[in-house]
């Protein structure tokens, strides 16, 4: 095999490379995160609780004005997230930012003239901007650049303060409770609580390096701010993967002096103080034990699933929002590019020749009868006549690929994740209706995440054991095996014209794409960013790839998430030699396994979406 080549990455975003006006881009994309989102005003202990709007949307991250008057929210209700303010009886809404960055967790000052924000809007970086409200001027106080993020600003009562969490001057952390990945794909968040003055100046730290610390909000007297606090290491687990352990915590603002105001198990987040000695807070949980409001003094409010509760002022009301789950099967998504048609899809999409959609859901897709637990699953593009085609309980049908003339499906079944390395997992094919099933590899070792080659006569795939990786290309036809590559390599992608493989590889530090001939020549690196880069997808032309990114880091706070291995996954999108890398998905949710649409079937389902 001859050297790699390094193409090298151009972090700035180089838009002049985008594909041209009339070839409209139609790309599946799996958002890991709600269809939907409610808020709801009820009492402070949770009890009487209302809409705050009739009609559902999609509102999150509510918090109340100093007198009461006022709700400042996030909302996608007009496709990018923006922030919203409205009265506390949902009449008088109003629009405050209209930009298709992302804008999230506001926070409206002492006298309710500015808003301070996070966006991403310039960098692509989470940053704290502040808003005024009358003249709609605009400042960036925080400054940040690359993955470092900044999250979750709160005023102080005087408003001459603001505390926010960041994870900026932290290395980037990796799962290292997880061995699938030898701790280097789930990134883990270690973030401080900063203050820092509106204007920008004064920026200071107040707690130590070493933990995560996080929804800072201030005493009513503003000596003292009051947070939740969890070990670096288990921020992975809190979003939704198993129960660590957080505590509420209060630190002096003055002084650095410390008080624990919780104790023992639970995940407690998104504290307020009520008053001087009462604190408010969640208690984190799955969907089957809801959780809910918890007050330090010993109460609880109803068990609910609820998230980010924010209470007003004088301690006699609380704003959450609820998220809704349900199939949103080619409905269309926000894009930063106008030339790209973005729609949701479940896991590992891939469209046959013939307009349908093959997936491995995660979870439940809505159809009749239900579609069960990663089970191998057909339907037509906007998610009609849905049928589950195989499922076997003692594995997972995983990343499924039709075969270029729409006949076969090909896919791993088995392990993929956690057991991989102690239970095998194979190579099969189906035909599109379930009949046929074949067995494409057999022994030991770990097969999977199949990708045909045009002609069809061909399937790459990875194995994965402790002793061998690699990626391997299989001749369906005698069943032969040749050996591609032995680094650890992963997600291989036939390109349209056959002529290149794109795959990911680890580094030392993070995953990267490349590409490789057939014959296992001529290998070049694509990306080289902070973070993994990963789920390419080639163009139907083989101009164009699009892939998964973490180099901008988080959104939010980690914790914060439900059921988002990487929450801070966004959509790229690249010429095939690695030039023009340009982000395409902007938002708090995990953008993962793409499929591109072929360009006659997404102009087909565009013409009838608009009749």
């Amino acid at each position: 095999m001859k050297a790699t080549t390094f193409v090298p990455a151009l972090l700035s975003f180089v838009w002049a490379a985008a594909p041209p006006a009339s070839a409209k881009n139609t790309i599946l994309v799996n958002r890991i995160g709600p269809s939907a989102s409610e808020l709801f005003v009820a009492n402070a202990d949770g009890t009487g609780e209302r809409k705050l709007f009739l009609v559902t949307g999609f509102d999150y991250d509510a918090s109340f004005s100093a007198d009461g008057k006022w709700i400042v929210f996030t909302s996608e209700r007009n496709s990018s997230a923006d922030i919203y303010r409205v009265h506390v009886d949902g009449s008088g809404i109003e629009q405050l930012t209209n930009n298709s960055g992302f804008n999230d967790a506001a926070s409206l000052s002492p006298d309710g003239k500015q808003v301070a924000f996070v966006s991403t809007r310039g960098s692509g970086s989470t940053n704290i901007w502040i808003l005024d409200i009358k003249s709609r001027k605009l400042r960036n106080i925080t400054n940040t650049t690359g993955p470092a993020g900044n999250f979750r600003p709160a005023w102080s009562p005087d408003g001459k303060w603001i505390v926010f969490s960041s994870d900026r001057n932290t290395e980037a952390d990796r799962n290292t409770k997880l061995d699938h990945a030898k701790g280097r794909w789930e990134h883990l968040l270690a973030a401080s609580l900063y203050v820092i003055q509106p204007d920008g100046n004064g920026l200071r730290r107040l707690t130590p390096a070493g933990k995560f610390a996080g929804s800072p909000k201030w005493s009513p007297d503003g000596k003292q701010v009051v947070f939740y606090e969890l070990p670096v290491e288990d921020t992975f687990a809190a979003r939704g993967f198993g129960a660590p352990a957080s505590q509420i915590v209060s630190v002096d603002v003055a002084t650095g002096a410390r008080k624990e105001h919780t104790s023992g198990p639970g995940l407690k987040i998104s504290p307020q103080f009520l008053t001087a000695e009462r604190v408010g807070y969640l208690v984190k949980v799955g969907q089957n034990q809801h959780g809910g409001l918890a007050f330090t003094t010993g109460e609880r409010g109803p068990d609910e699933w609820i998230r980010n509760p924010a209470w007003s002022l004088d301690g006699k009301l609380v704003v959450y929002e609820k998220f809704i789950y349900a199939s949103r099967q080619y409905q269309p998504m926000f894009a930063k590019d106008p030339e790209f048609d973005l729609r949701f899809s479940g896991e590992f999409p891939t469209v046959s020749s013939t307009g349908k959609v093959a997936l491995s859901p995660f979870g439940e897709i809505v159809a009749n009868p239900p579609i069960n637990r990663i089970a191998l699953s057909v339907m037509d593009l906007d998610g009609g006549n849905a049928k589950q085609i195989f499922a076997e309980k003692t594995g997972a049908a995983f990343s499924p690929q039709w075969s270029p003339d729409g006949q076969w499906i090909a896919f791993g079944f088995g392990a993929f994740f956690l057991d991989r390395a102690s239970k095998p997992a194979q190579l099969m094919m189906v035909r599109a209706d379930g009949s046929g099933k074949r067995d494409l590899t057999n022994g030991s070792i770990n097969s999977g995440f199949p990708s045909w080659s045009p002609d069809g006569k061909r399937i790459a795939y990875r194995v994965w054991s402790e002793q061998e990786h690699g990626l391997r290309i299989l001749n369906v036809e005698d069943g032969s095996v040749t050996k591609l590559t032995t680094d650890y390599d992963n997600f291989p992608m036939w390109s349209p014209k056959g002529d290149r493989i794109g795959f990911t590889r680890a580094g030392k530090n993070a995953f990267d794409i490349f590409t490789v001939r057939p014959d296992g020549t001529d290998v070049k690196q694509l990306t080289d960013a902070p973070g993994n880069d990963a789920h390419c997808a080639w163009s139907p032309d083989g101009q164009y790839i699009v892939f998964s990114s973490s180099r901008l880091g988080f959104r939010d706070e980690a914790p914060l998430y439900d059921g988002a291995p990487q929450p801070y996954a966004e959509l790229f999108v690249m010429n095939a030699d690695g030039s023009g890398q340009r982000p395409i998905t902007d938002d708090k949710w995990e953008q993962g396994t793409p499929a591109w649409v072929p360009k006659t079937l997404g102009e087909q389902s565009r013409t009838q979406s608009s009749r």
